[in-house]
Formats: structure tokens, C-alpha cells, sequence
């Protein structure tokens, strides 16, 4: 998941790292796939993208039965990442994922499903 340079780093403390990451994360599109783990992800295309999804999916369920708060932030924060990079070939970013949480903030969950599920979208 390493492969930044000292230009798109951002640092922890930075308000918006997910801005940064993404910005990084779309320099990668065109990288090196020798050179660039997340250039490897690109050039697998969807199905490589969403298998590591997938793993990375069932290693956050395996750490969150474990007694190790650390290991599953470490977890959900490469599942995060991974699906940031399924978002960046799909022509998406994290924004979309922020406005769709902002979108449903303040709304019931029951409600928020139902209404998915009347536009066929369960």
C-alpha cells in the first residue's frame, strides 16, 4: 500500500487526508505497475481491485473478533484505502462517498433503506 513520495504524502494530522490520498491515488492511475503497488491495482483492472476488497473485507470481520483495537484500524484503514482506489477507476473519489454519508446524516436508517428499496437499490 507504500508507494508515496515526499510530494503527495500527507501527513497524519492534515484535515482532509482523504483529499490527499485521493490526489495521490489518481497520480498513480497511469504509474509504473513494477514500480507502483497502486499502479498494479489499476492495471488488474475492476476484478484485481475488488478481490483485494474483498480480502481486505475479511481481514477487518477477522481483526474486530480479535481483543486488538490496533490491528483493526490498521485493517479497516487498508480496506478504506483499497476501496479508494476501486472509487479512482470507477472516475470517483472519496467527495462522493462524504456526500452520500452527508446526504444521509439526520435520516433514520429504516428510512434511508426504504427509500433504497423503492428505487430498487436495496
Amino acid at each position: 500500500m507504500n508507494d508515496s513520495s515526499p510530494t503527495d504524502t500527507a501527513s497524519a494530522g492534515d484535515q482532509d487526508i482523504l483529499a490527499a490520498l485521493d490526489a495521490a491515488l489518481a497520480s498513480r492511475r497511469n504509474g509504473d505497475p513494477e514500480r507502483s503497488y497502486t499502479a498494479s491495482l489499476y492495471a488488474g483492472g475492476i476484478p484485481a481491485i475488488t478481490a483485494k476488497v474483498a480480502e481486505e473485507a475479511q481481514e477487518v470481520i477477522e481483526a474486530a473478533n480479535e481483543d486488538d483495537d490496533t490491528h483493526l484500524v490498521h485493517e479497516v484503514a487498508d480496506l478504506w484505502f483499497h476501496c479508494m482506489v476501486l472509487l479512482q477507476a470507477r472516475g470517483l473519489d472519496a467527495g462522493a462517498v462524504q456526500n452520500e454519508l452527508a446526504r444521509r446524516f439526520g435520516v433514520s436508517g429504516h428510512q434511508e433503506k426504504a427509500a433504497r428499496a423503492d428505487h430498487g437499490s436495496a
